[in-house]
Parts: structure tokens; C-alpha cells; sequence
């Protein structure tokens, strides 16, 4: 009669229950592993890579006709152009304010400025320096333009000019042309277009001791007129 029977160590139900749990763990695991497929590791076609899937061989395909990138809808013609068909228009597009003509300022002295001089005169640092000198916006042909002409030259460049399309957004372009028109009448006002009480040239201020020299600002006698109206 049997009594008793040794069982080895390790081959109990809970061991074995065990094993089968890891074994199912690790072929999950593998599985998983195989099926993963992150962006970094997808079907792509390199750039300008040939397909022979598409008749013409190329795997970059052309946008569908009519499509327009985001923030590219220029649906207002005469905002990107500044013309109506083929002629130049000649009205802001948008309301002239002192935050349009300070922008304008501040465009026209950082890109036109350097050819056209601060003034408009056709006379800046480069053209003193042996460039082509840029007609000044002060003469009788000029001062007639419309406001499209303007914005259509600095959009598509003119004689020796480039074009500033690529450096001047749209919106700032019609700024700097805004400007454009308020240095031509602040070089060919005349007394009856000035406010009352203004002086052409303006008075000129009355320093107490020496100006400043630069490093320190001038201090203006009491009472004296700082330049412009009194």
C-alpha cells in the first residue's frame, strides 16, 4: 500500500499557473511589438521620390484646382493689387487714422528710406554712396499718381526697384503708401492749408545754457516756445 508520493519542487498548480500566466504576457508583448507602427515608421515617399503608381511617375501630387492655402484667400482684389483690372485705383482700403500714417513712418524709414531719403527726395544714403537715384515723389508726376501705383510698384518692383512683396506684408504696404501721400503734402503745403495759429518753418525753441549734447537732453528756457505753434 502506497503512502505517501514526493512531489519535486516547482510543479504545483500555482507554479504552473504561473508560467502560463507569464508565457501569455510575453506572446502579447511579442505580438504588440510586431503589429506597432509609429509615424516615424510608415509607407512615405521621400521628397520628389518616382511612384509608378500615378501615370506621370510623381508621388508629390498637385493641389486640386481651385484649392487656396489657409490665410490665402485674397478674395479683395484691389487690397492685394491696388488696381481695378489694369488700372491703379486711387483710395485707401481702409480708414487713415495717425496709427496708420506712424506705422507708415516707421515701414517707409526702415525700407524705402534708405533710396528715397527720410523726405522723399530720391536722395538717401545709398544713392549718395553711387546708386541709382529713385525719381523723387515730389515732382508734378508723382504728386498726381494715384495710391495704386504706389502699392502696385512696391508689390512688383519698377526700374531698378525690386519688389517688397515678400519683405512688406499687403496691409503694410498701404500704410507706407499712406505716408507716401502725407510727405508730398508736407512738402508742398501751403499757408492756407495750415491750422490756425501754425508757423511755416516752425518757431524755433530757446535753450536755457547749452544744448544737450546728446548724452543729456536740452532744457528750454521758461516760457519759450518749444517749436510749431505758440
Amino acid at each position: 500500500m502506497e503512502v505517501g508520493r514526493h512531489r519535486p519542487a516547482g510543479t504545483g498548480p500555482a507554479k504552473r499557473r504561473l508560467a502560463r500566466g507569464s508565457y501569455c504576457i510575453v506572446l502579447a508583448v511579442l505580438i504588440l511589438t510586431g503589429c506597432r507602427q509609429d509615424m516615424h515608421n510608415q509607407p512615405r515617399y521621400k521628397p520628389l521620390a518616382e511612384s509608378d503608381f500615378f501615370a506621370d511617375l510623381r508621388s508629390a501630387r498637385p493641389p486640386v484646382e481651385g484649392t487656396v492655402a489657409r490665410g490665402q484667400l485674397h478674395d479683395d482684389t484691389y487690397f492685394y493689387t491696388g488696381k481695378f483690372g489694369n488700372n491703379p485705383g486711387d483710395y485707401m482700403p481702409f480708414p487713415v487714422t495717425i496709427d496708420v500714417l506712424s506705422r507708415g513712418r516707421e515701414r517707409f524709414n526702415i525700407y524705402c528710406a534708405p533710396c528715397h531719403s527720410r523726405v522723399g527726395d530720391g536722395n538717401g544714403m545709398i544713392v549718395q554712396r553711387g546708386f541709382r537715384a529713385p525719381p523723387s515723389y515730389h515732382t508734378e508726376r508723382l504728386r498726381k499718381a494715384p495710391l495704386g501705383y504706389f502699392f502696385d510698384v512696391m508689390t512688383n518692383g519698377f526700374g531698378a526697384m525690386p519688389e517688397y512683396a515678400t519683405q512688406v506684408p499687403a496691409r503694410d504696404r498701404w500704410y507706407i503708401v499712406a505716408y507716401i501721400r502725407a510727405l508730398q503734402l508736407s512738402q508742398g503745403a501751403t499757408m492756407s492749408a495750415l491750422p490756425p495759429g501754425e508757423k511755416v518753418p516752425s518757431t524755433p525753441p530757446v535753450f536755457r545754457g547749452e544744448p544737450g549734447s546728446g548724452a543729456t537732453l536740452p532744457e528750454l528756457q521758461p516760457g519759450a516756445p518749444k517749436g510749431g505753434a505758440e
